[in-house]
Formats: structure tokens, C-alpha cells, sequence
């Protein structure tokens, strides 16, 4: 699923336009977005929790030539699904 696809989805569940949709689906994304690069994070009960992660230096491969790089540390964000995610996708009913 795509943005435009879940803006459709939104709109049809609730009742929004496409319009408000999009601005509703940008603003999630846009605040998710401002609270990890403060190094927050965003918790979701019952959805999951959206936080950042510390990649130490390291040493990798170039696929193309196999000589070795050295790739920088680096802040990447991430997600964790809750119980009750993982429990729809996994077909359990509550």
C-alpha cells in the first residue's frame, strides 16, 4: 500500500475527503518525523512504537568490487510492533 492508497482507505473509513485524509496522513507523518529527530519516541498502544536506534561505525563490502568501506555511525529510526499487531497479522483474535 502506497500514501495515495491509504489516504483512499482513510477517506473511505471515515467518511473524509481525500483531502483532509492527505492532510491528516501527512500530519502523522510530519509529527512521527519531528519527534525522532529529537531522538523521541512515539508509542502506539496496541500498534507499536516508532524510535530511533544508535548504528555504531563499521566495516562493509561493496557489492560491486568487494572492496572493503568504512560505513559511519548513523541515528536510524525504527519500529516495533505491539502485542495486539502482531497478534492481527498472525490471525489470533483477542
Amino acid at each position: 500500500m502506497n500514501k495515495a492508497e491509504l489516504v483512499d482507505a482513510i477517506a473511505k473509513q471515515t467518511g473524509l475527503s481525500k483531502k483532509d485524509s492527505e492532510k491528516a496522513v501527512t500530519a502523522f507523518v510530519d509529527a512521527v518525523t519531528k519527534t525522532l529527530k529529537k531522538k523521541g519516541k512515539v508509542q502506539l498502544v496496541g500498534f507499536g512504537t516508532f524510535e530511533t536506534a544508535k548504528r555504531a561505525a563499521r566495516n562493509g563490502k561493496n557489492p560491486q568490487t568487494g572492496a572493503t568501506i568504512k560505513i559511519p555511525a548513523a541515528i536510524a529510526p525504527k519500529f516495533k510492533p505491539g502485542k495486539a499487531l502482531k497478534d492481527a497479522v498472525n490471525g489470533k483474535k483477542k
